[in-house]
């Protein structure tokens, strides 16, 4: 089930510069992507502030583990960072 949704997600996202020069929409694809890449960095800020809180627990309290806690966020910016990098990627060669 999870392997189709990501391959129908790669697939339309491959697919939509073949619309965008078929229909003659590159106007509007443009417009989308500009308005995606003003409103990504307060989603991603919003995401990190998210995956903080939930591992903020790992610092404070009676149960407090620096190490794992360091661990997690650390691990966490790796994925957020991959995400951000292939976003840019992607936006890069549709628009």
């Amino acid at each position: 089930m999870r392997k189709s949704i990501v391959l129908t997600l790669m697939l339309s996202v491959f697919a939509t510069p073949l619309f965008a020069q078929i229909g003659g929409i590159e106007d509007s694809v443009n417009d989308i992507a500009s308005t995606i890449r003003s409103v990504f960095p307060i989603i991603l800020a919003v995401i990190f502030l998210v995956g903080f809180l939930f591992n903020a627990g790992h610092f404070f309290g009676e149960n407090s583990d620096i190490k794992k806690g360091i661990t997690r966020v650390l691990v966490f910016v790796l994925i957020a960072g991959a995400v951000v990098g292939i976003f840019s990627y992607i936006l890069g060669i549709v628009v």
